[in-house]
């Protein structure tokens, strides 16, 4: 055999083996996969990155960038259907189906175009900026240095959105005119220089000549008034005299181009369940008129004479129920978190190490901003996770809501299931920090309800005000259908909700503008609470006796984020588990 056959034959069987071994692994092949994506992922975030120097540059934003980030999801998915599936053992199988669930969504995204509407009625892109200057710690020189580039990067930051949004306007992909106005009030504290002035005052503990500390704070100055500032009042000038005036005033998803199929795909990935949104509706307006008639039930008992609206106004003026000061409102904000805290081992086996505070919403967003929320916290970065709640115009905030509002921030909801979540090791890390909203909030809404056993609400108000959080999550899956679906007006949506909830007038308002700001989102709340309450009410009768809830709550939290169609699964093996192991 001459040397051109062996090297030939060698080449061939070398090629066949790779093959072979390539083929019968397919638990590396996938997770080599996962790996490759999440590093791919991962650097698509933000709006800056580093060049070979070390510099701070700009990220690519442009259409072109996001289509090359759908062609390789696109090859993503390929490689994936690839693997065989049935070789896989039950967790990979999970991963995989998720996994797969995500990059869809990603490439979804992508081909509808959402990316051209890079603002809703919270903020955007232009809010950011805040943010990321927060996650800065500002404990040494390299700091100051960094902050001092990506100030520098804001004009083209703000100029490469400005350039996706003018095409938005071109193609008809803009977000509605009642909610775009909110900008100005959301940019104000962007036009002031004190905004990026504040990690100055953080100069003071390094350990540098006062020299040095000059230098930067001369430097920061500088760039602010003469980069920052002019940017920011360009952007302004955008808004205000092509942006807004551009704006579509239908406030329907289906108005896009394409909106009917951009909004049927954003209902299955907020819902993770195969239901249309014309299903949603009717599941809505039947939950809404159960817990229309358990409210009608506590206005008995507290023997309010006059109807159920006199008596919605009636929480909303009576100065019972709000606290005169934002530290009063946060204390007993506070009260209630440790109170619920004390109670946890009740029904849970395992709980996080991480703790988390009080806080008020940040003043630059509690305008616009809902009641309260989870700020996540992360034990590798030694920093708490915050419970925010919004101190932003007492009179509207409730403190009939506030024991709800803190199961559900707090604990045991987003705090206790993040917190938790984030200690998982087995996970990849596409499951370990991703959030899937039916999920999580339908946890949240779940650990709501779940306070009626645990002995939160002391007073008929205080259910009152759960049951109006409950209805408040079911008139979304009315209201968002309806305006995105069906052509609701926003007046129909406000006079749907505020005739049903106890919600002050002014959350009315700003709830419906995020819901006109992000389509779908909202459905997710009561969807995912409904199938976890299945799923336990499942469990209860076919285990009886034998039902443990803390059992119960650590398989709901045992693997991080997952689709509502992974949960059922999850819980059905854990029914035929706890029925096996009967003694």
């Amino acid at each position: 055999m001459n040397q051109i056959a062996m090297l030939f034959l060698f080449s061939f069987f070398f090629l066949l083996n790779s093959s072979l071994l390539h083929s019968i692994d397919p638990p590396t092949e996938l997770h080599q996969l996962f790996e490759e994506e999440w590093q791919f992922r991962t650097g698509q975030g933000g709006w800056w990155d580093r060049n070979d120097e070390g510099d701070i540059i700009l990220k690519d934003i442009s259409p072109e960038k996001e289509k090359s980030k759908a062609d390789y999801w696109k090859s993503v998915l390929k490689k994936l259907e690839a693997i065989d599936y049935e070789q896989l053992n039950k967790e990979d199988k999970i991963n995989y189906r998720i996994f797969k669930f995500q990059i869809e969504d990603f490439i979804a995204g992508i081909e509808f175009e959402d990316y051209l509407m890079p603002l809703n009625a919270e903020g955007g892109f232009y809010t950011n900026l805040g943010a990321s200057a927060k996650r800065l710690r500002f404990t040494s020189v390299s700091n100051y240095e960094t902050y001092l580039k990506r100030l520098e990067a804001i004009p083209h930051y703000l100029a490469a959105y400005t350039n996706l949004m003018r095409l938005g306007i071109e193609k008809g992909i803009t977000q509605p005119k009642v909610i775009v106005k909110n900008y100005k009030a959301l940019i104000a504290t962007y036009l002031k220089q004190e905004t990026f002035y504040e990690p100055l005052t953080k100069l003071e503990q390094l350990d540098i000549q006062q020299e040095e500390k000059q230098r930067y704070q001369k430097a920061v100055k500088k760039v602010v008034n003469e980069t920052v500032l002019p940017a920011y009042q360009v952007f302004d000038a955008f808004m205000e005299k092509e942006y807004l005036p551009a704006a579509k005033t239908a406030i329907g998803a289906i108005s896009l181009p394409n909106g009917k199929a951009y909004y049927e795909q954003r209902v299955q990935y907020f819902t993770t369940l195969d239901l249309s949104p014309d299903d949603i509706f009717e599941l809505g307006k039947q939950e809404v008129a159960r817990i229309r008639a358990d409210m009608e039930a506590v206005i008995e008992e507290v023997e309010f004479e006059g109807s159920f609206e006199k008596f919605l106004s009636f929480l909303r003026t009576d100065e019972q129920f709000y606290a005169k000061t934002p530290k009063a409102l946060l204390k007993e904000a506070a009260y209630l978190a440790k109170k619920m805290d004390g109670k946890l081992p009740q029904f849970f086996n395992t709980l996080p190490r991480l703790t988390y505070g009080v806080h008020p919403v940040p003043a630059a967003i509690a305008p616009n901003y809902t009641g309260g929320r989870y700020s996540p916290g992360s034990a590798k970065a030694h920093r708490a996770g915050e419970y925010w709640v919004n101190t932003y115009k007492l009179d509207s905030r409730p403190l009939y809501v506030l024991p709800a509002l803190t199961l559900h921030e707090a604990v045991p909801g987003h705090h206790l299931q993040m917190a938790l979540s984030e200690e998982l090791e087995n996970l990849p890390n596409f499951r370990r920090y991703t959030y899937l909203s039916c999920y999580g909030e339908g946890w949240g809404l779940y650990s709501e309800w779940l306070g009626i056993e645990a002995e939160m609400y002391e007073t008929p108000y205080e259910n009152f005000g759960r049951m109006t959080y409950e209805m408040w999550r079911a008139c979304r899956l009315v209201v968002d259908v309806g305006m995105h679906y069906k052509d609701w007006t926003r007046e129909e949506a406000v006079d749907f909700m505020a005739s049903n909830t106890a919600l002050s007038l002014h959350e009315v308002n700003t709830e419906i503008d995020r819901y006109i700001g992000w389509p779908a989102q909202a459905l997710s709340y009561k969807i995912g609470e409904l199938k976890i309450r299945e799923l336990r009410q499942k469990a209860e009768q076919t285990l009886q006796d034998d039902f443990d809830i803390r059992a119960f709550h650590d398989v709901i939290l045992s693997s991080g984020a997952v689709p509502l169609f992974i949960l059922e699964e999850m819980v059905n093996d854990y029914i035929e588990k706890a029925k096996t192991d009967k003694p």
